[in-house]
């Protein structure tokens, strides 16, 4: 029994060296990850297989890592970088896609292109060039290699099974079992967003070497952009206001000091028949119907948005959404004040226009119709658009989201008052 447990204890610190000593591989070559790396707490989890990690730790299986560390081959350099990258690159964080396992796959990938692409000696391994080569192709199909594109890409191609085996053969470099527990993560999102803007500054200050800002750049910039949670946004939409119903958190008082008084310790509960709610009442969906927009599209953006409304539990049944349809000037006008309308509706749904894009006419619409009482309680208007069209200059007297399909960097950047969001991509 001692000798086994001292075996272990062996084991453990041969591996631990093993891992520092590849550690300092990886920073002789990119020192600005220096700080990401001292994030990372190293502890050993026999078992675990591959590397794992939850944001505050890297788990490693001992054995595995001795394996990886006596091959010719930088292996465990490669998977340290590899681990690394997904948390510099917030794939850990983003878990908005419906597929998970061809999220894994795209993050694998992007991750796995960028080193490759660095072309890093002490971290090459034999299979790059067929890397490159697979590299190559993907990029003339999805465009730029970020997660979200391939995610994009691979779900538009109905990637095949054949074809995913493949991918995670050639990809995988670590386990994500640990991403889907976010809620226990105690080293925050916005913390490695810090570090990633960190590091992106410091390689576009101080580094000579172009082609490793270029290759980082589109992974980095990815995980530093300010997101908007769609939901959320939507929530902030809703007005308070009574409503019929019974409230069990709350009591009326009078009965409750009449009962008291009468019985000296029997307090009557009567609950309030009224109580207070966040409810959407009037909205405006406006529907950018340049020649950009596609019919499905639009039906998936308007589903989903009423979807996510539904699950608050308090979106009304009766209400009064006005879904506008806007290239340069107002084409068709739908109000719903059904919800049970809204299948029905998506049914006969043509989109009109197809010209160009200005989106002053609807905010000049809105005005008129709040001004002839027809939308007496809006909070916000949703425009769904590719982004490419004039902005009113005045804030108007509501909340205003820009929603989008995907990033744009050429895209004009929307008002400062306004906000936006990038729809979920199992939308």
């Amino acid at each position: 029994m001692q000798n086994t447990d001292e075996n272990s204890k062996k084991i453990e610190t041969l591996a631990r060296r093993a891992l520092e000593f590849s550690r300092d591989e990886v920073l002789m070559n990119l020192r600005f990850f220096a700080p990401a790396f001292g994030r990372l707490e190293f502890v050993s989890r026999p078992g675990t297989g591959l590397f794992a990690t939850d944001g505050i730790h890297l788990f490693y299986d001992p054995l595995i890592v001795l394996e990886a560390y006596k091959e010719d081959e930088p292996r465990l350099p490669r998977m340290l970088l590899h681990t690394v990258l997904h948390l510099l690159f917030a794939h850990n964080f983003d878990m908005d896609a419906a597929d998970t396992e061809l999220w894994d796959i795209a993050c694998d990938g992007a991750v796995e292109a960028v080193i490759v692409s660095l072309n890093i000696r002490s971290l090459s391994l034999p299979e790059d060039d067929e890397l490159h080569q697979r590299f190559r192709g993907l990029k003339q199909e999805a465009g730029v290699l970020s997660a979200a594109r391939l995610y994009r890409y691979f779900v538009n191609v109905n990637l095949p099974i054949r074809s995913r085996a493949a991918y995670i053969k050639s990809f995988t470099r670590d386990d994500h079992r640990y991403w889907h527990k976010q809620e226990k993560l105690e080293l925050t999102q916005e913390q490695w967003e810090q570090l990633s803007r960190r590091i992106r500054t410091e390689i576009k200050a101080f580094s000579a070497d172009k082609t490793l800002a270029e290759a980082l750049e589109d992974g980095l910039k990815a995980a530093t952009k300010r997101k908007y949670d769609y939901a959320k946004i939507l929530r902030r939409f809703m007005v308070s206001g009574e409503h019929r119903g019974l409230s069990p958190d709350e009591f009326d008082y009078v009965y409750y000091t009449y009962g008291l008084k009468l019985y000296g310790n029997m307090p009557l509960i009567e609950p309030l028949e009224y109580r207070e709610e966040k409810r959407v009442d009037d909205m405006v969906i406006a529907i950018d119907t340049s020649a950009s927009v596609s019919g499905n599209t639009v039906k998936s953006f308007i589903r989903r948005t009423f979807e996510m409304l539904r699950n608050e539990e308090h979106f009304s049944e009766r209400v009064n959404i006005h879904i506008l349809q806007c290239d340069t000037e107002i084409q068709s006008e739908t109000v719903i004040e059904d919800l049970n309308r809204l299948e029905v509706y998506l049914e006969s749904f043509t989109v009109r226009g197809f010209g160009g894009t200005d989106f002053r006419p609807v905010f000049r619409y809105v005005d008129r119709l709040r001004d002839s009482g027809q939308l007496k309680n809006l909070k916000g208007l949703i425009y769904f658009t590719d982004g490419y069209g004039v902005y009113p200059v005045k804030k108007p007297p509501y909340e205003v989201l820009f929603a989008f399909l995907n990033d744009d960097d050429y895209r004009p950047p929307v008002p400062l008052w306004a906000m936006k969001a990038i729809l979920p991509m199992s939308s």
